[in-house]
């Protein structure tokens, strides 16, 4: 009876404190991002290029910085307090976009948001690993995104309901974010456990990346590199859906759709990479990707069109989100998890920067048909280097 307790950990303690921390925070975050790339795009001389620069390089500085905090993480063996810290700058930091005027102010409290996301996600995900047996890993990872998305859709929701039946402004829902921020910094103080042990100086910083950056984890970091390259995020989407004709209220229930299918398929998707691999579960995501980038740079006649294209990138973001995430501790030492994050995120955040700009400068310059064309060929590639790291094993 207690091996059985033991092997159902997962479903609470660590795991349902941090999906919970996450699901508030998401509903707090989504809220805004729902609506900002059309409230990027009606500041002056904001443009495609523009939103596409703003969203690579604060996502890109968030991803890089995860480094150093899973790093620290790693050398003090105190992540709860890293957690936190990154929890409660965002929290802090969200309303302030209904004080900007300029794409340039967006810029800095966006890349002020993300700061306090590079802070959090590294110890947090080590933390969430630590917290639950190897071989639940998929689920553990895949119920945690579940509670996370939860927020997403619903966050996107409130945003529309505001707006739609309270006759909210685009800046009334930047202030209001800070209400279900708050929520999840009282569940993270409150109720999530830290797992590691007393604090080790043995390893220095440097030798702990050398001995993390070596045979198959840098072989996966070079696949999801070249994946991330053409990845862009869900901002480019909803300029589309903006782009095409749906109504500014409306936008962030096409945002809910991609959540909602995020929400449906992270499970799932978990449970079936503990079963069959997750590098085969990947493919599969990395597949989904390609094909809503090939419905992307399709010529959309009707708007409502732009709801199937939402649903599939968000079937790509339950599936690649968390299995990429969960593959990570099979290649790295198991002393140094916080570190394999890291350099994880480091990678993903390179490209993710390469993404965004490159789709966004293309649409302008070339069309939206050549940008999407460009993710497609960058998912193909990762797809055959995917393959390949299968074979090798």
């Amino acid at each position: 009876m207690a091996e059985e307790k033991k092997k159902n950990s997962w479903l609470h303690g660590n795991v349902l404190s941090l999906g919970l921390v996450s699901f508030f925070t998401d509903v707090s975050t989504e809220m805004i991002f729902s609506i900002l790339p059309s409230f990027i795009l009606s500041l002056p001389g904001a443009g495609y290029d523009v939103l596409g620069i703003i969203e690579g390089l604060a996502e890109s500085l968030s991803y890089g910085l995860r480094s150093i905090s899973g790093v620290f993480s790693d050398k003090f063996r105190r992540r709860k307090a890293i957690v936190f810290i990154g929890y409660a700058f965002s929290t802090l930091t969200k309303p302030l976009f209904a004080l900007s005027s300029t794409a340039s102010q967006v810029l800095v409290i966006r890349v002020g948001d993300r700061v306090g996301k590079a802070v959090r996600t590294s110890p947090r995900d080590a933390l969430l690993s630590e917290s639950v047996p190897e071989e639940q890993l998929g689920r553990s990872f895949g119920i945690h995104r579940t509670l996370d998305q939860l927020g997403a859709v619903l966050g996107p929701v409130i945003a529309s309901s505001l707006i739609l039946f309270f006759g909210a402004t685009v800046r009334d829902i930047f202030w209001i974010s800070f209400i279900p921020g708050s929520f999840a910094l009282i569940i993270l103080i409150v109720f999530v456990k830290e797992k590691v042990g007393n604090k080790t100086s043995e390893t220095k910083i440097l030798q702990g990346i050398k001995s993390v950056l070596k045979g198959r984890f840098l072989l996966l970091l070079l696949v999801v590199g070249v994946f991330s390259m053409g990845a862009f995020n869900f901002s480019i989407i909803l300029a589309r859906a903006q782009d095409v004709g749906i109504p500014e209220a409306i936008i962030p229930l096409v945002y809910a759709i991609m959540n909602i299918t995020h929400v449906v398929v992270a499970i799932p998707s978990g449970i079936l990479s503990d079963r069959i691999g997750r590098e085969k579960v990947l493919i599969i995501g990395y597949a989904t990707f390609l094909l809503s980038s090939l419905l992307l740079s399709q010529r959309i006649v009707d708007p409502i069109h732009i709801f199937p294209i939402a649903l599939v990138y968000g079937l790509y973001m339950g599936i690649g989100a968390t299995i990429q995430r969960a593959m990570i501790p099979r290649y790295a030492p198991a002393e140094l998890k916080g570190t394999a994050y890291g350099i994880y995120y480091l990678v993903v955040g390179i490209g993710y920067f390469v993404a965004n700009s490159m789709v966004g400068i293309l649409w302008v310059n070339a069309g939206l048909a050549i940008a999407a064309g460009y993710s497609v060929v960058t998912s193909f590639a990762a797809i055959v280097g995917m393959i390949l790291f299968l074979k090798t094993h």
